[in-house]
């Protein structure tokens, strides 16, 4: 594999590499992913890319296409400012959780990052404009967490059995309540179909960008 991404690193026809993740147990997930050089890393994931986010240092960068698909959703509702907005990040993944902080606070908003740690977490959630939840727990976030008008981005995306017609049936469910959220926040993404679209059209438009630098022109 480390080949593999050595070879597509030096041919020039290739603008974009990303590794399909989680990585069979025999391969060292953090060697991989560190191999891929940062002007292809469309996903966002090598360090230096993400020590570019953390700087704000963003003209040359690739942001991880989940957060930067959410941000796009808040932007929509709620312009580029956030200003004076509170938002809670519920999970502090490297994929999701940190860069999502990131933006959140380049965008000027006042930002918390809550985890399975974090005390009274309905009660922080609950004095957020903008909720962002990613733990990977079906509907952990329930509608009284909700603030009334808060925007709500549900990036959890799990499988569930539940009974339909007298049988048993996968479903795909993600972290937010969407039936008790949706009635209090201004605007929620629905799981599926909400932030799933954007994570793809975000890893197109990466590439895209990293074509236009590699020929000299602006991202």
């Amino acid at each position: 594999m480390l080949a593999l991404i050595d070879e597509l690193n030096n041919d020039d026809a290739i603008h974009g590499i990303l590794v399909q993740l989680p990585l069979p147990d025999h391969l060292d997930e953090q060697l991989v992913t560190q191999a891929i050089s940062p002007s292809k890393d469309v996903d966002g994931f090598h360090l230096i890319n993400i020590g570019k986010l953390t700087a704000g240092h963003t003209a040359d960068a690739y942001v991880p296409c989940t957060p930067a698909g959410c941000m796009l959703m808040i932007e929509d509702h709620l312009g580029k400012d956030l200003s004076g907005k509170s938002a809670v990040v519920v999970g502090r993944s490297n994929i999701v959780g940190k860069p999502m902080a990131s933006l959140l606070l380049a965008a000027n908003a006042t930002v918390t990052i809550c985890h399975s740690r974090t005390n009274d977490l309905p009660g922080v959630v609950r004095g957020a404009d903008i909720v962002v939840a990613a733990v990977g727990r079906p509907n952990m976030v329930k509608g009284d967490w909700i603030k009334p008008g808060a925007v709500v981005i549900d990036v959890g995306i799990n499988r569930i059995d539940v009974e339909i017609d007298g049988e048993q049936k996968s479903k795909l469910t993600g972290d937010v309540d969407y039936d008790e959220a949706s009635k209090v926040a201004a605007a929620i993404t629905p799981v599926p179909g909400g932030v799933g679209p954007m994570t793809i059209t975000m890893l197109m438009a990466n590439t895209l960008r990293a074509a236009r630098l590699s020929i000299g022109l602006d991202g």
